[in-house]
């Protein structure tokens, strides 16, 4: 599965919930999400923004730790190829570029509507942090 920034950011911003469960499953090596230079690059940008850091009391150092934690456990996915334009904000093709390259079963996103039509077209399914750890509790 693609975890969207929206994932990560609930994450840190709360203990409670599905996207804190999911980031621990990630980094506990349960989860292994699917990764590209771009996705990563994209997690680092918005979680050390100031307000962020702020509101995950967390340094930017702590956040980097984090990061290479969730690199160290995810499948890194070369982008060979680009299938954009397919959402309506240009912003998210990196996540659904990553989720194709990697044939990836799943977007987990708060954004739903954001990814639904491009990801279909995949065969991709489109699910919301507590659907994710639903499916993820079914399969053991």
């Amino acid at each position: 599965m693609v975890l969207d920034t929206s994932v990560l950011v609930a994450a840190l911003r709360s203990q409670q919930g599905a996207s804190n469960l999911l980031v621990e499953a990630v980094l506990t090596g349960r989860i292994r999400p699917l990764l590209s230079v771009p996705l990563v690059l994209e997690y680092e940008a918005v979680l050390k923004r100031p307000d962020q850091l702020i509101a995950f009391h967390l340094t930017a150092s702590e956040v980097d730790r984090m990061l290479v934690a969730i690199c160290t456990v995810g499948v890194l996915v070369q982008l060979s190829f680009r299938w954009r334009p397919q959402l309506n904000d240009p912003d998210d093709e990196m996540i659904l570029d990553t989720a194709v390259n990697g044939s990836a079963d799943a977007i987990v996103s708060y954004n739903r509507r954001d990814f639904e039509a491009g990801a279909r077209f995949f065969g991709i399914q489109v699910l919301s942090p507590a659907e994710a750890w639903r499916m993820l509790g079914r399969k053991g």
